[in-house]
């Protein structure tokens, strides 16, 4: 079984390399995502999350980095920044539980600037 650092490990580079299979096999069937919106539950609304970040980090352009990553037993979290061709993300962070290998629950947050059209 794989330690929550080797998840979080995974679902970053799943991330970088516009890997959403990668991504998603991180997470457990009925895994929860905190979002600024609202909880999504379950694999089809994770799913649609990333389908559309993938498309937005997948313009020219995009970039990201990790600032700081802590992981104690089955908690993880951490902190990151990014920019792409529609948004500045500043202070991003992602908190993580993680068992039996799966991320169970995830809570995402950031400051997102939209960049001027045009």
């Amino acid at each position: 079984m794989r330690s929550t650092k080797q998840v979080v490990d995974n679902h970053w580079n799943s991330f970088g390399k516009r890997d959403l299979e990668g991504i998603l096999s991180d997470y457990a069937p009925e895994a929860v995502f905190f979002t600024p919106r609202g909880p999504l539950k379950g694999a089809g609304p994770i799913r649609e999350l990333f389908v559309g970040l993938l498309a937005e980090f997948g313009k020219p352009g995009a970039k990201f980095s990790l600032d700081h990553l802590s992981v104690e037993g089955d908690h993880a979290y951490i902190l990151w920044k990014a920019e792409t061709a529609d948004n500045v993300y500043q202070m991003i962070t992602d908190t993580f539980i993680v068992r039996d290998g799966k991320i169970a629950v995830q809570s995402f947050a950031a400051c997102v600037t939209p960049r001027p059209a045009g």
